[in-house]
């Protein structure tokens, strides 16, 4: 009886590199190490920065097969209120026919954009069959399940959304770069890029390490300086209408450290109650923290030049 070939496992980490992947420098140096604090499964991972242009990856970075191993593309969980925080920056600028929201999970930031925005048809992409149900629950449009950066969905959403949104969806990416390209190829020319990331100079970094929760390893591939997306964004023919700092933040920086190192230890029985009095103390602090060095992450909008 004749044997069975042998499937021989793909790799779950590309090859190391010793460039950066935003400018190309060689000088980098390791920011963290740290292991998978969210959910516990094995391996140590490791952020690299650009001494050049401040630049934090993984690496080595995790190719698709391990992206899809380590299941990293949980959906970023916000409160209604910091969802309709994010909607009512776009209130200034002309109410939008059509608006596309990447990586958009359940579709949690349209159901609440709606609201400041009757009017407005919202569409959703995401890689995951949860963009499928949510148009179903009616809070899409139209659903669109892959990634914005294949060849046929682009091709079939080309110059057709006056917003296109990507609240904290470039992290998870492998080529950020290619996002934005596919974002600026959805929109229409004078149409609205608006942009959430996690701030990699915000001071809780620092003060937290790695339990720090937008460092969230393996789940978040890049971290990119505001710097670095301003001039990408500039680069690629946009003008930068607002950049800002502090609304942004969200207040959960301590809960989520105490939480984390907690369940880590033989304390484990005492998460739940010390991260509920240190999330009181995230929710008091925030107004202050938000508008300092600690503030956790930033906001850009963008216009795409007419022609």
């Amino acid at each position: 009886m004749p044997s069975r070939p042998r499937t021989v496992p793909r790799p779950v980490h590309d090859p190391r590199r010793d460039d950066c992947p935003w400018c190309g420098s060689k000088r980098l140096r390791t920011r963290l190490r740290a292991p998978d604090l969210r959910h516990r499964r094995p391996g140590t991972f490791v952020l690299d920065e650009c001494r050049d242009c401040a630049h934090a990856f993984q690496n080595p970075r995790l190719t698709p097969e391990g992206l899809a191993l380590y299941d990293v593309r949980g959906e970023e969980r916000f409160s209604r209120r910091r969802l309709r925080a994010t909607a009512r920056a776009m209130l200034p600028f002309p109410e939008p026919e059509s608006w596309l929201d990447v990586g958009t999970g359940s579709a949690a930031f349209p159901a609440t954009a709606r609201e400041l925005f009757a009017y407005t048809a919202f569409d959703g992409v995401d890689p995951t069959p949860r963009v499928r149900r949510a148009a179903a629950a009616g809070r899409l449009d139209e659903a669109h399940q892959g990634r914005l950066t294949s060849p046929e969905l682009l091709a079939r959403l080309r110059g057709r959304y006056d917003v296109v949104s990507m609240l904290h969806h470039l992290e998870h990416t492998r080529e950020p770069r290619e996002e934005l390209a596919a974002a600026l190829t959805a929109l229409r020319p004078g149409g609205h890029l608006l942009l959430e990331l996690a701030d990699p100079a915000s001071a809780s970094a620092a003060v937290l390490g790695k339990w720090w929760h937008a460092y969230d390893q393996p789940r978040h591939l890049h971290l990119i300086p505001l710097a670095n997306l301003r001039t990408e964004l500039e680069l690629r023919g946009c003008d930068i209408v607002t950049t800002d700092r502090s609304s942004p933040h969200t207040p959960h920086d301590l809960s989520v450290a105490v939480f984390r190192g907690l369940t880590r230890t033989r304390l484990h029985h005492a998460a739940l109650p010390a991260a509920a009095v240190a999330a009181v103390l995230d929710r008091t602090l925030a107004p202050v923290l938000s508008r300092t060095r600690f503030s956790n992450a930033y906001r850009v909008i963008a216009r795409r030049r007419p022609g």
